[in-house]
């Protein structure tokens, strides 16, 4: 079977949709109130080093995916354990992504509806993506992107005589530590859970890439994440916290003249188009992650029962959404932690180590080579 091969934009294109989709509608947590959009940029800062080393890793083992990286750096049996981890997390992941559709659709386009309902009819387009696979996937986000972005800008500008800007002061009235706290969970949700896109960056066209991707990627998704807060913190003030969805909320509130109103859609499509994309990556890594422990020919064999369990998965996740809002801003920042940080550190100092016998190896070789001429 072919490779499949994306080029940086498209890597880039993917990364910004899989950060900004579902943050953009659940928003950071509320508990800094108007210094809410300090604690965006807080999260950036504190990804920084681990985007660091996950692009590294990337860069050591070109066109090599996380589980065929773990195999050479840590060996074959602890390596399978860790993939299992990692299998694991991509696959809660998305189901976590899931239930926050499944959620957002219950509380404000279909309140009547079973949930399973929403999650089937979102959770059969991500399989289909999924098996297509991530070039496929990649050149959709390319063609989406540059919409998304405009309906961004347009909403912006039409919330500007809505905005508030007292509402901002004072920065850091309750001092620092929420900024910090919220600026954590930040990190966690979304910056770090780019962890998972070392399971499809072996597509990256160009080997020594990942860093590039990686950053521009990230800085834009942590852009408009920032200029989104800040407009939300203007619109609904220290209420920010009180609201599920706050984005959604914020936009409800638009009215041009009782004649543009009621544009809160525009939001909902760059909210499902963003689930759409981060449900569809965790599938494949799932996916690639099986292939990997069961030597499978292909994930795209194992997409459809990744799928179908993972809507199941996310119809059980929680009891309500109050469970959801607090496990994704209280508990999970801790339970990812090991995913997203412990395990790449580890990987990364011992593939240095590795990599550097490895040429300290072939310089005494060449040493030798040069002595015997």
């Amino acid at each position: 079977m072919r490779k499949e091969q994306i080029i940086d934009k498209e890597a880039i294109c993917l990364l910004i949709s899989f950060i900004i989709g579902s943050t953009l509608i659940v928003g950071v947590s509320g508990s800094s109130k108007n210094d809410a959009w300090l604690s965006s940029i807080t999260g950036f800062v504190m990804a920084v080093p681990v985007l660091l080393i996950y692009s590294r890793i990337l860069t050591l083992y070109p066109q090599k995916d996380l589980f065929d990286i773990l195999t050479l750096v840590i060996g074959k049996i602890a390596g399978k354990f860790v993939t299992v981890v990692y299998t694991l997390y991509a696959f809660h992941l998305g189901s976590l992504v899931l239930r926050n559709f499944g959620e957002f659709m219950n509380s404000f386009a279909m309140p009547e509806t079973p949930m399973i309902i929403p999650l089937v009819a979102m959770g059969m387009v991500c399989i289909i993506a999924a098996r297509l696979g991530v070039e496929v996937l990649g050149r959709t986000t390319t063609y989406f992107l540059p919409g998304i972005f405009l309906i961004l800008l347009i909403v912006q500008l039409l919330a500007l005589p809505q905005l508030h800007i007292n509402y901002l002061k004072p920065v850091l009235g309750n001092g620092i530590t929420p900024v910090l706290k919220d600026g954590y969970s930040a990190f966690a949700f979304p910056f770090a859970e780019t962890v998972v896109f070392m399971g499809v960056f072996d597509a990256l066209k160009t080997p020594k890439s990942p860093k590039k991707v990686y950053f521009l990627g990230v800085v834009i998704a942590a852009a408009i994440i920032t200029i989104t807060t800040v407009r939300n913190i203007a619109v609904l003030g220290n209420m920010l916290g009180s609201f599920y969805f706050p984005s959604y909320e914020a936009v409800s509130r638009i009215s041009i003249g009782n004649v543009i109103e009621r544009i809160e859609i525009t939001v909902s499509f760059v909210f499902v188009f963003g689930v759409f994309v981060k449900t569809s990556v965790c599938m494949m890594v799932a996916g690639k992650g099986i292939e990997k422990l069961l030597n499978l020919k292909s994930y795209r064999s194992i997409i459809i029962q990744i799928g179908v369990l993972m809507i199941l998965f996310a119809q059980i996740i929680y009891d309500n959404i109050m469970q959801m809002r607090l496990w994704a801003f209280k508990v999970y920042p801790y339970y990812a932690f090991p995913m997203q940080v412990i395990l790449p550190v580890i990987i990364w100092i011992i593939a240095e180590i590795k990599n550097r016998k490895i040429r300290k190896m072939y310089s005494n070789a060449d040493q030798k080579a040069e002595d015997q001429q």
